[in-house]
This record gives C-alpha cells, sequence and structure tokens, in this order.
C-alpha cells in the first residue's frame, strides 16, 4: 500500500485528479471511453459476422479490424493506467477492478484465439464457421459485456475514493 499511496501522490497523479484542464481526468476518461469503443465495437462486428449476421460477407477481410482493435486496445491501456494511478489505493482495494481486470485479460485471449483458430483457419476460405468459432464469438460477446459492467460497477461497489474507509453497499 505505500507504493500505491507514493503513487497516488506523484505530480502526474494529483494533475490527472485534480487539474481543471479538459485534458487531465475528463480528457483521459474521453480517450478510455473511445480506446473501449474501437476495441469491443470492432471486436463485436467480428462475433456478430462469426455468428451468422452478414453470413455473404467472407471472413478474410475481417482480419483488417484487429489493428483496429489493438489501437483501442493500448488506448484503453495507456488511458486506463493513467486512471488507476490517480487513484491506486481505492482502485486496488476493489474487488471489482480484479474482476475487470480478469475479464479483460481472458477476453484479450479470446479474441487471439478467434484470430488465430477461426479466422486463419484452412476453412476460413470458405466461409463457414465451425462451432467452435460461434462459441468463441458468443464468449467474447459475453466476457466484454461483464468487463464493462465491471467497470462501471467500480463506480458504485467498493471503496469510496477520496474517502478512506468509506465503502459503497
Amino acid at each position: 500500500m505505500d507504493f500505491l499511496a507514493w503513487l497516488e501522490h506523484t505530480g502526474f497523479a494529483t494533475w490527472v485528479r485534480e487539474s481543471p484542464s479538459m485534458f487531465a481526468y475528463p480528457g483521459i476518461l474521453f480517450l478510455h471511453t473511445v480506446g473501449l469503443g474501437f476495441l469491443v465495437g470492432t471486436n463485436l462486428v467480428v462475433d456478430l459476422r462469426l455468428l451468422g449476421f452478414a453470413s455473404e460477407a467472407p471472413l478474410a477481410p475481417l482480419e483488417g479490424f484487429f489493428p483496429v482493435m489493438w489501437a483501442g486496445f493500448w488506448i484503453n491501456a495507456t488511458s486506463g493506467t493513467a486512471l488507476l494511478i490517480a487513484d491506486a489505493t481505492t482502485k486496488f482495494a476493489n474487488p471489482v477492478f480484479f474482476t475487470k481486470m480478469a475479464l479483460v485479460a481472458l477476453s484479450v485471449i479470446n479474441m487471439v484465439l478467434i484470430r488465430r483458430k477461426v479466422l486463419r483457419a484452412p476453412g476460413a476460405a470458405t466461409g463457414l464457421v465451425p462451432t467452435a468459432g460461434k462459441v468463441l464469438a458468443i464468449t467474447s460477446i459475453i466476457l466484454w459485456a461483464g468487463a464493462i459492467t465491471a467497470g462501471r460497477l467500480m463506480a458504485y461497489l467498493g471503496p469510496v475514493s477520496g474517502a478512506p474507509g468509506l465503502f459503497n453497499r
């Protein structure tokens, strides 16, 4: 906890948390939301295609979404780290934060599996999606929905930011 308290009191963390600048907390939170939109939005397009929507569309062009997904991921990782640093002691004391991080990690692993096992599979040129691909797509939707939900619940469950000892119920 000492390291987290130190981190939270660095100049950068104080700026993120307390600056009236639109580039501080509001701007970083906006970037986090935009990154999430790119990451999960493009992921959802791939998932829906694998589940049979727009089945006339070939699978191969879906590979083009992965650079967008990875860009969204890195925007989220960077902005999320900045938000975490600004409130490290509260976030690390919140079990919902670890649930969110686990769901994000599983979602990214699932995303990689879809690319390797479905989109780059020998049968992908046929446009037919194997059952395993459909299971991965459903899993992807569930995992990302869980990660987003956990992220939102962090504001309502666990310790209250800036009020040591207080907990949301």
